[in-house]
């Protein structure tokens, strides 16, 4: 595979004015403070997703995909996850748009030794070789494009034709209170914390699974099912001060705050969460999509 996006960010920006507002968007924050955030609190964020790790490590093995693409793969969790199950016997490439994401996940690839590559580039744009890649997965990765059809389309000329699609994304966000908690306490003490948007890219974007088949259904992903997972998560409570100051809404203007203001959001924040606190563990249910889905004829949808 080509590897020309390896040392740095080089997409190829959308040409209509507001896709290209929520590109630069989304771009500036993974590169940005989100991403910087997401490095910080990488052990935490990955013991927290363990379980949909497991579950996309099981679709590739139950897939016998041998070249496997992990789409926004963060800081690398699954990707090596996945080169773990692989061995000797194929690889799996991660690709993100952050570069501060993709730089963490190149240092774990070489401690490990894992056959594993990163790419730092934007799916949705990246000229991916064509019929790459027998196995196409993401970890809440996928939620963030400004057109999804014409990424899931960009992934479908990537793939060989049969390719298993395989992806979790969130369901609503009434169905998961816990990822909400922090910005809700904070709220009143910063009345300026960045609002969720309702339509565009972001954590709940495809929290309509009618929405979700039509998306994969127009870029050319057929026999797509989507079913109702819902998993037990957790991780160290001595870690969540550290997981609510890092990422989310909170997470991005944190570290800007007074450091009393600081912490007098830190304390309100974390009482807030002192119901999902068990035994020293934080624990909570992600309430999620599980969503399969299969590469069809490159001939009947014009990716030949």
């Amino acid at each position: 595979m080509d590897d020309q996006c390896n040392d740095q960010c080089n997409c190829e920006e959308p040409t209509m004015d507001g896709k290209r507002q929520s590109y630069d968007e989304q771009a500036a924050l993974w590169n940005g403070v989100a991403g910087q955030g997401w490095v910080t609190a990488q052990h935490v964020l990955d013991r927290m997703f363990e379980p949909m790790e497991a579950l996309l490590v099981q679709a590739v093995r139950d897939s016998g995909g041998t070249e496997v693409l992990d789409v926004g793969c963060g800081t690398g969790a699954t990707t090596l996850a996945v080169a773990r199950e692989l061995r000797e016997r194929g690889r799996c490439t991660g690709i993100d748009l952050s570069e501060p994401m993709i730089e963490a996940a190149r240092h774990r690839a070489q401690r490990e030794g894992a056959t594993a590559r990163f790419l730092c580039a934007d799916a949705q744009r990246y000229a991916f070789p064509p019929a790459s890649f027998d196995t196409v997965i993401s970890r809440i990765g996928v939620m963030f494009f400004d057109d999804p059809v014409a990424a899931f389309a960009n992934l479908r000329r990537a793939a060989r034709d049969g390719a298993a699609l395989r992806f979790i994304a969130w369901r609503g966000a009434d169905l998961n209170p816990f990822m909400m908690t922090a910005e809700k306490a904070a709220a009143p003490l910063l009345p300026a914390l960045p609002a969720r948007g309702s339509n565009g890219p972001g954590q709940f974007a495809f929290a309509d699974a009618d929405k979700v088949r039509g998306i994969l259904a127009a870029a050319g992903w057929t026999g797509v099912g989507i079913r109702a997972v819902d998993l037990a998560c957790s991780f160290p409570a001595s870690e969540l001060r550290r997981y609510v100051t890092s990422v989310g809404p909170l997470g991005r203007v944190f570290g800007t705050l007074d450091a009393k203001v600081r912490d007098t959001v830190a304390a309100t924040v974390l009482r807030a969460f002192e119901p999902y606190v068990d035994g020293g563990e934080v624990r909570f249910t992600s309430a999620c999509w599980m969503v399969e889905g299969t590469a069809g004829s490159r001939e009947e949808h014009g990716h030949a």
